[in-house]
Formats: C-alpha cells, sequence, structure tokens
C-alpha cells in the first residue's frame, strides 16, 4: 500500500527489495557457505557504492532527507538498476511536495482536441488514460474491443480495476498475468511521483484486499514502463486478437496518455479489426 509517515516507507521498501535480487557475485563479493541472506548485505551496498554503513542504513529506512545526486547515482550502480528504477528511486528519494502532487493529479479532464483525436482514430481502439490508469475517454472501437468504460460507474473506470476485479478482463486477455503484472508496475511508477494521491491510496488497498496477486507483485516493488509492446486478446466475437499497442504522452498533459492499439497490416488479427469498424458503422455506434 501507498503509506504516509515521518520516514520514507516507499523508499524503504525499493531499496530492500532491489537489493534482495542483486547476487553478491555480480557485484565482486564471494559468498561464504551457508550465507542466509538473500542478495546483498546493506554493508555491501554500502561498500559497492563509496558510503558509510550508517547512511546507508539511514537512507534505507527512509530517514536520510536532501540525497544528492551522486549519492542516488552511486546507489543506483550499486544495486544495478536499470534506467526507469533509477528514474523511480529518484522519484522515491525527492517526492512532490503536497502542493505538487494535488495541482498534478488534479488535471484529469481531457481536452476538446483530444477528445477528437480519438474519434478520427475510426479503424483503431484508442483511449486517453490518466497516470493512475483511469479511463478518461475512448473511442467506438475501444469500447468495441475492450469494454464500454464510459457505461460503467465513474469509480470504476480504471484499467487496474477492470484487469483485476472484473472476470470479463480475465477472459479478454489470452496472456491475463503479464497484462496485470505489467499494470502494477506501471501503477508503481505512478505512486514514486505522487506517493501522496489518496485515490492511488484507495486503488491499491481495495486491490490489495481483493486479489492475491495484486498484492503479491506490489509487494515485489518491480517497475516498468509499458510504452509499446503486443498483447493478444479472445474477443467473444472476433476470437483470437493479436495487437501492438502504443502509449503517446500527450505535451501539456504530463500524466495523461494515448493508448493505441493496431494490428500488423494483412494479418487476421487486422481483417478482425476491420470486421468490428464495419460493424459499429453498420450498428451506427
Amino acid at each position: 500500500m501507498v503509506k504516509s509517515s515521518s520516514d520514507n516507507v516507499e523508499l524503504s521498501d525499493y531499496l530492500r527489495s532491489r537489493r534482495a535480487r542483486v547476487a553478491p557475485d555480480q557485484v565482486g563479493v564471494t559468498a561464504k557457505k551457508g550465507r542466509r541472506v538473500p542478495g546483498l548485505r546493506r554493508e555491501e551496498v554500502a561498500l559497492s557504492a563509496g558510503l558509510s554503513v550508517d547512511y546507508y542504513i539511514r537512507l534505507e529506512r527512509g530517514r536520510v532527507a536532501n540525497v544528492s545526486e551522486a549519492v542516488l547515482d552511486s546507489v543506483a550502480r550499486a544495486l544495478q538498476l536499470d534506467d526507469v528504477e533509477r528514474a523511480h528511486l529518484f522519484h522515491l528519494a525527492r517526492p512532490q511536495s503536497l502542493a505538487q502532487a494535488s495541482q498534478c493529479i488534479t488535471l484529469q479532464r481531457v481536452r476538446p482536441g483530444a477528445h477528437t483525436l480519438l474519434e478520427v482514430l475510426c479503424d483503431a481502439p484508442a483511449m486517453i488514460l490518466s497516470g493512475r490508469l483511469d479511463v478518461l475517454d475512448l473511442n467506438r472501437m475501444a469500447r468495441a474491443m475492450f469494454a464500454d468504460f464510459s457505461a460503467m460507474p465513474a469509480r470504476d473506470r480504471n484499467l487496474a480495476r477492470f484487469t483485476f476485479l472484473n472476470p470479463v478482463a480475465r477472459e479478454l486477455h489470452l496472456d491475463w498475468n503479464k497484462s496485470a503484472c505489467m499494470i502494477v508496475t506501471g501503477l508503481h511508477l505512478y505512486a514514486g511521483r505522487y506517493p501522496n494521491d489518496p485515490q492511488l491510496s484507495e486503488l491499491v488497498a481495495q486491490l490489495s484486499d481483493s486479489d492475491e496477486d495484486f498484492r503479491r507483485w506490489w509487494a515485489a516493488h518491480d517497475v516498468e514502463e509499458f510504452s509499446h509492446g503486443t498483447r493478444r486478446y479472445l474477443h467473444p466475437l472476433l476470437g483470437e486478437v493479436t495487437l501492438n499497442y502504443e502509449n503517446l504522452i500527450f505535451p501539456g498533459d504530463p500524466e495523461q496518455w494515448l493508448y493505441v492499439s493496431t494490428a500488423e497490416p494483412g494479418s487476421p488479427s487486422s481483417e478482425s479489426l476491420q470486421i468490428l469498424a464495419s460493424g459499429i458503422e453498420e450498428l451506427g455506434d
């Protein structure tokens, strides 16, 4: 869950999770026989990062404020973080103020021009998502291909809630575990940027209470940007459909993404999307 206290709990949990996954031999440490600690010890991270053991312990406990960029870079190298993980570490170590967070997370209205763009994409399922994965807007193809979020109560128009709480999602996604786990890693990235978002806290609490998979994946503290990729679906009318997706951030609205799904030209999935688009046109929906 997203927590709030005088200590930086999220930073503490994240550093411990990253330390546990690095094998001693990856940083030139010879592990003694019978070693019980998974991954690195705190003193080994401190040595590798060029920090005092006391300072790193306080950092991992979330009790160090105003951490320098040089220190965070050293810790990122010691823990062998990739670019996304490194950025997440910086966000956790330097959380936004409540005023900054409130200003960003409340700006969730879709511009008229962005809504028009959705409608122009008449042959491809497209949605506008918030960083918290709220479905802010979607076109007719997305309603027909995935789910009619616009018909749901406002609170339920969230990709994470749909994926973990709606049985339709488990039937729709052929690789449900992969898609669902990716959603959790994306939410963790958002949590690093906006740890004080009350709606995120409510979402995480609800999903943690309701779903064992979510609870396990959230506790792992893995992060990933799903900027593009491929997903497979089992549509009730079209059968199996494979779609490529792209996440495009709107200039001026960094917490809103255009999520567009397309099929390889000439593929059976492309023909399926054409059938879906034709059906929508005929129905006038």
